[in-house]
């Protein structure tokens, strides 16, 4: 290629990038060729209604589409500045946020929590005193998945990570790797508590203003945004419409909701190092600090590896890390109900991929990233969407296989053993919280927080199957103890313990 034919390329790339991304994709690279029809038929087999795409290489946006709709059975189109969740993505960005206090000497990486926090506490009194930013920031706090604490209920993020104190460890302190969002929300605390302003207003103030990310929200959104996607879930054979998870209660940790448009802009922040507009937001040496491994983190955390065969994965601070086909690759995921998003890059190659969808847990988004990779690379593009469909559909199946064994270890012809009002009341928990039995219309009724409401039938002896309102959520099942005197004593459910109040 000449120098006038270079500059012709780089002058069209350009004009393109400024087209609606509900008109013809904008691809400005040949081996981007064919990737628009390749979604297209993605999206048909994994049955999502809405997603958007971006890719950008050598700090220009090669590709930018949105396709189909924001709600299933509703006209209105997704484009570039509709609203999704983004879910756990969300982490790059406090981290980053920590890095920039970190530049400004107002935080160490290596800090104790609690020189920020004074009052954080874990159950053991070492731990409190000794872990740190980067541990928060890593998943090797020793904090087993926690997400009851916040997943449906309607508690505050200062007293939910005021209940971390009541949580066993998992593991010793940096002993081992357990994916989990208490540790991102007590991340944003030390935004706040280092920088002076609420970890909400430090993103909009130090992210989104300066990149020009205007459509980006770190909540969820209200009736004041207007273009959002819908979140959907296949219940049974159809994909239906549902409600949001919030995940506010711990914001800092994935609540934002942006565009395909606006993360276009994000994603490019990261590609440069940290610089927007000409202007540097993260120093080298922070931004740097972000993408060096910091922990070993396990294969099973995604299926897709079964097929990708890493030999290696880390996690940097706020973004998993593996290889691929020899080439270094960073990546995080975000989901949440009905919502789903990832960010992959190949910053050696300044490529960058990200995707936003709205059906719970489509991978076609994985299959999007790998495709761009090996479009950009010298390897043949592996069709990976029906490969991970395939891969997806046995992991379903064995789920159901699961779920076919628990109901064979059913006993049949049982009877609870206490009239149904005895089991109705309060049952509590420092911890887990609070869950209501009622007694409604001969039937008993449970509610747990605001995502697990329904209807208790009679499984054996004293042992219910919860089935929710929320048809996309499994059902449960909930065992009522009796004490010695044969009084209800308490109940258990989703692995914990409540005990009934008098």
């Amino acid at each position: 290629m000449t120098i006038r034919q270079v500059r012709l390329f780089v002058c069209v790339a350009a004009a393109a990038a400024v087209l609606s991304v509900r008109q013809a994709p904008v691809v400005a690279q040949a081996p981007l060729s064919g990737l628009d029809a390749y979604i297209q038929k993605g999206i048909a087999d994994w049955r999502v209604p809405g997603l958007a795409v971006a890719v950008s290489k050598d700090g220009q946006i090669v590709f930018s589409k949105a396709y189909g709709v924001r709600e299933l059975g509703k006209p209105a189109p997704a484009d570039e500045h509709t609203l999704f969740a983004i879910g756990s993505t969300t982490k790059a960005m406090t981290a980053a946020l920590v890095g920039m206090l970190v530049d400004e000497k107002k935080v160490d990486w290596d800090d104790p929590v609690v020189k920020h926090l004074p009052w954080f506490q874990m159950k053991d009194p070492y731990v409190s005193r000794e872990v740190t930013v980067r541990d928060l920031l890593t998943h090797r706090a020793g904090l087993g998945n926690a997400d009851y604490l916040w997943y449906g209920q309607s508690d505050s993020m200062p007293d939910i990570l005021r209940r971390v104190r009541l949580v066993d460890p998992a593991y010793s302190l940096r002993s081992g790797f357990i994916y989990q969002n208490i540790m991102y929300a007590a991340a944003g605390a030390v935004v706040e508590a280092a920088g002076g302003l609420p970890w909400a207003q430090t993103i909009q103030t130090r992210i989104f203003d300066p990149l020009g990310m205007r459509d980006s929200i770190s909540h969820l959104p209200t009736a004041a945004q207007t273009n959002v996607a819908s979140p959907h879930f296949v219940v049974g054979d159809q994909v239906r419409v549902i409600e949001n998870a919030s995940v506010d209660p711990v914001a800092p940790a994935g609540a934002v909701w942006s565009s395909i448009s606006d993360m276009s802009k994000w994603m490019q922040f990261v590609l440069d190092g940290g610089r927007a507009n000409g202007r540097r937001l993260l120093s080298e040496k922070t931004a740097a600090e972000l993408f060096t491994p910091q922990t070993i983190a396990p294969f099973e955390m995604y299926p897709t590896t079964r097929l990708t065969k890493p030999h290696w994965m880390t996690y940097g601070l706020g973004w998993f890390q593996q290889d691929y086909h020899g080439r270094a690759v960073d990546f995080h995921t975000g989901s949440i109900d009905g919502m789903v998003a990832i960010h992959g890059l190949i910053r050696d190659e300044r490529l960058g991929v990200y995707v936003l969808a709205n059906l719970d847990h489509a991978e076609l988004r994985h299959a999007i990233m790998y495709s761009v990779f090996d479009r950009y690379g010298a390897h043949t593009d592996r069709d990976w969407s029906a490969e991970f469909l395939k891969l997806y559909s046995d992991l379903a199946k064995t789920a159901d296989e699961e779920r076919h064994k628990q109901e064979a270890a059913r006993v049949k012809g049982t009877s609870p053993s206490l009239a149904l009002d005895k089991y109705a009341g309060t049952y509590t928990d420092p911890l887990h919280g609070r869950v209501d039995v009622t007694l409604e219309g001969g039937a008993l009724h449970l509610h747990y927080g605001t995502a697990f409401v329904g209807a208790l039938e009679h499984w054996h002896y004293n042992t219910f199957r919860a089935v929710w309102q929320a048809a996309w959520r499994q059902p449960d099942l909930v065992t009522f103890t009796i004490d010695a005197d044969g009084r209800l004593s308490g109940l258990e459910m989703q692995g914990a313990r409540f005990l009934k109040k008098p």
